[in-house]
């Protein structure tokens, strides 16, 4: 794994299996926080071809924090 200063890092490559599975590199599970039962959350671009990963619990935290936002204009 190739951390960089700023928290980001290379955490491996996968491969996608018959069923469409891939297997999350053990560093990976382990920096991020990763545990069997978690909820993850697939985010994607097709104009730059990108996928990012990210646990469901973060991403809702920040729409509860931008919907506070919200709620106070």
């Amino acid at each position: 794994m190739l951390e960089f200063k700023d928290g980001k890092c290379i955490c491996g490559t996968v491969r996608v299996g018959e069923r469409g599975q891939i297997v999350i590199p053990k560093k990976a599970r382990e920096y991020f926080n990763v545990e069997a039962g978690d909820s993850l959350i697939v985010i994607g671009d097709k104009s730059n071809n990108t996928m990012t990963i990210m646990k469901a619990d973060s991403l809702n935290e920040f729409v509860l924090q931008l919907k506070s936002l919200e709620d106070e204009k």
